[in-house]
């Protein structure tokens, strides 16, 4: 498939004229809300038989056609791709493109909350091959460490089960609205009720039907660094064959007294668990300046960072099916999702700009004497992201999450990447 950014003057019509596909296929495509309205600066995915890209990073040795065997293709479709380059002076650590039948190989997380059974068994239907795990975020637990369901989800494990999809039972230390350090600290210092902690999460595992768990402890204390090791490597044990899926923050460097990623040994997370997923998302965080959700240079440190410390296999980074409309001078923010942004821009006639260094679309609109902002993810930020995955050898991705719509990375996911199953 092909992008297309369109410009002043262009229409659906004269698009689908130009790549000879019908104007309905990029609507449904790209989730228009009109056939009649866009605006420049629109992303645009557009169908097409060429194979997908991959990408791939220049190592010692390496030529052209030893390549063109790697990745069953032939020396001159990748020449054609990347103009410029010399095939008798290929750079070590240059990333060149490659066009190529062999997929991406991944594993893929989708995070859901689920507020609505009926509507939660739709989505799974519509992206079961695009999912490797599905993460039910409907656990928590109490102040002795008694893990409990507070969300019915049965429907929903059997559904996934049926689908080829891994269901993980997905912890919190979540409190009314809010992650609890209190919460998490009590319970990791605490022998007993850590203990607590790893049967119960155990037991529901089992009798509940999920293939495994995922950890999102956030902001523990810092002092409870060890204590949350001691934690993921008991109940990793007690797990067994089951899967033991951890969340930590993102980071590029590590502090251990910083309130939100000190108590995070990547290391130490990375031998204990069979994945761990870095959260590469709210670098524009809710409430504070309108800044991109997740710029490429900040992901890629991220990732640098990371695999210093944990397996690549292992590794999973984040990838926002939303973005923020934040109010200008106040930071009062609005998450929506990527769809929603992406036709509220449609809707208000809105130009769209896009971030040559962050690599992530934005823009900003006026709501009576507000000034508002808007940064969001879209194909051509997505495709960064699935960029890095391949050139640094990541396990995959994970997705928060799967009710916010996102059509353009579905389908982007469904043409170019091949998401494994049952992943050990």
């Amino acid at each position: 498939m092909a992008v297309h950014v369109v410009i002043a003057g262009e229409n659906l019509w004269t698009i689908s004229n130009r790549y000879n596909v019908s104007i309905q296929s990029i609507v449904d495509l790209n989730g228009l809300s009109s056939a009649t309205s866009i605006v420049p600066g629109l992303a645009l995915y557009i169908p097409n038989s060429l194979p997908p890209f991959r990408y791939y990073r220049i190592v010692a040795g390496d030529q052209i056609w030893n390549l063109a065997q790697q990745f069953n293709t032939d020396p001159s479709a990748i020449l054609a791709v990347n103009p410029g380059i010399n095939p008798n002076q290929l750079h070590i650590g240059q990333i060149i493109t490659i066009p190529s039948p062999e997929k991406l190989e991944i594993s893929t997380l989708g995070f859901i909350v689920p507020s609505s059974e009926s509507n939660v068994l739709t989505i799974l239907d519509s992206i079961s091959e695009q999912l490797t795990y599905l993460a039910i975020v409907a656990y928590s637990f109490t102040e002795e460490g008694f893990a409990y369901n507070q969300i019915e989800d049965l429907a929903i494990i059997a559904k996934s089960n049926q689908l080829n999809i891994t269901p993980l039972l997905m912890i919190r230390n979540f409190t009314g609205s809010d992650f609890s350090p209190e919460l998490a600290g009590r319970v990791l210092e605490n022998p007993t009720y850590r203990g607590n902690l790893v049967a119960s999460i155990v037991n529901l595992t089992i009798q509940r039907g999920f293939g495994g768990v995922s950890i999102d402890l956030e902001f523990i204390p810092p002092a409870r660094r060890s204590d949350f090791i001691t934690f993921l490597t008991d109940l990793k044990n007690a797990l067994g064959e089951l899967i033991l899926h951890v969340n930590v923050h993102a980071k590029t460097a590590d502090i251990p007294t910083n309130r939100i990623i000190g108590a995070y040994d990547y290391a130490a997370i990375g031998k204990a668990a069979d994945l761990v997923a870095v959260m590469t998302i709210d670098y524009g965080y809710p409430g504070g300046p309108p800044d991109p959700i997740a710029p490429i240079t900040w992901v890629e440190q991220v990732i640098q960072y990371s695999i210093t410390q944990i397996n690549p296999r292992k590794l999973q980074i984040a990838l926002a099916l939303y973005g923020y409309d934040k109010v200008v001078h106040t930071n009062k923010t609005n998450a929506q999702s990527v769809l929603a942004a992406q036709n509220q821009a449609i809707t208000t006639g809105t130009p769209i700009e896009f971030d040559s260094t962050a690599k992530s679309p934005w823009y900003r609109y006026w709501h009576g004497v507000e000034e508002h902002v808007v940064w969001f993810e879209d194909i051509r930020s997505y495709i960064e992201k699935y960029r890095l995955i391949d050139v640094y050898h990541l396990s995959g991705t994970t997705f928060w999450q799967i009710s916010l719509a996102a059509p353009q990375n579905w389908a982007y996911l469904s043409k170019n990447i091949a998401v494994v199953k049952n992943i050990e």
